[in-house]
């Protein structure tokens, strides 16, 4: 489970543990980790856990909040990340994902569709990957089938497809230039939304997709209805306005 360890100067005051989806930072007595100085804002700053994995936000601090020295407004913490707040400095460790990447978090934005890939190169054009070849006036079929044959044993093997133990979540666009686009839910963690607006990320677990907000002043709306800091459970065709877009979530049966 990922822990904080706050310090001061290099003296450790004390670790908290993440348990909660939204653990707050901040100089009022309210926030779950209270740093009593005047350099650090009432609500500075918050931390959505979701799984294994933790976002932070700076909501809207009077003197900012840094990672690894460098300022931020939304990241996603890696395990040996210090955040720091004022003078005051938080540890992040999740043993559970040192030594790994952020694979499972899909960072696609329902604002940006996802690249076409050229139809020639899905049939396997005759021509495609011939450029990388030397030089020649023209090539004989027993070159080219060579090459092809020689970088097929070099390449490494693809990607497993995910297994699916039970419908598929997706996401489909109902509104704005990408009306029509679906986004299957297939990792983890898939964010939602547009950088510096409004972002939130959808869970797939065990029991179902949950739905959190990650960034902005305005809360994703659901069904109509405006969200909280929490994590909410979604449901089969239900209507989610996010950054302007609307879009529907429906769950697609397994093949």
């Amino acid at each position: 489970m990922a822990k904080l360890t706050l310090t001061l100067d290099g003296v450790v005051l004390k670790e908290y543990t993440l348990t909660k989806e939204r653990t707050t930072i901040g100089r009022k007595a309210h926030n779950d980790i209270p740093i009593e100085n005047l350099a650090v804002s009432g609500e500075h700053a918050a931390i959505v856990t979701i799984l294994n994995d933790s976002f932070l936000e700076d909501l809207g601090s009077t003197n900012g909040t840094l990672v690894n020295g460098q300022p931020v407004k939304k990241h996603f913490l890696q395990n040996g990340d210090t955040v720091e707040i004022g003078k005051y400095k938080l540890k992040y460790a999740n043993e559970s994902i040192a030594g790994t990447s952020a694979a499972d978090f899909e960072k696609t934005m329902v604002l940006r569709a996802p690249p076409r890939v050229p139809v020639e190169a899905r049939m396997g054009d005759t021509n495609a990957g011939t450029a990388t070849l030397p030089p020649a006036a023209r090539l004989t079929d027993t070159q080219i089938n060579a090459a092809r044959n020689m970088a097929a044993a070099s390449a490494p093997p693809p990607p497993a497809p995910p297994i699916q133990a039970g419908p598929q979540g997706v996401i489909q666009i109902l509104s704005g230039p990408n009306a029509g686009k679906e986004l299957p839910l297939a990792k983890a963690l898939t964010t939602l939304g547009k950088p510096g607006v409004q972002v939130a990320v959808i869970a797939k677990r065990p029991q179902g997709y949950f739905i959190t907000h990650v960034e902005g002043t305005t809360m994703p709306i659901l069904n109509g209805r405006a969200l909280d800091g929490q994590a909410h459970q979604i449901k089969d065709h239900d209507v989610i306005e996010l950054a302007g877009v609307k879009m529907e979530f429906f769950f697609r049966p397994a093949v």
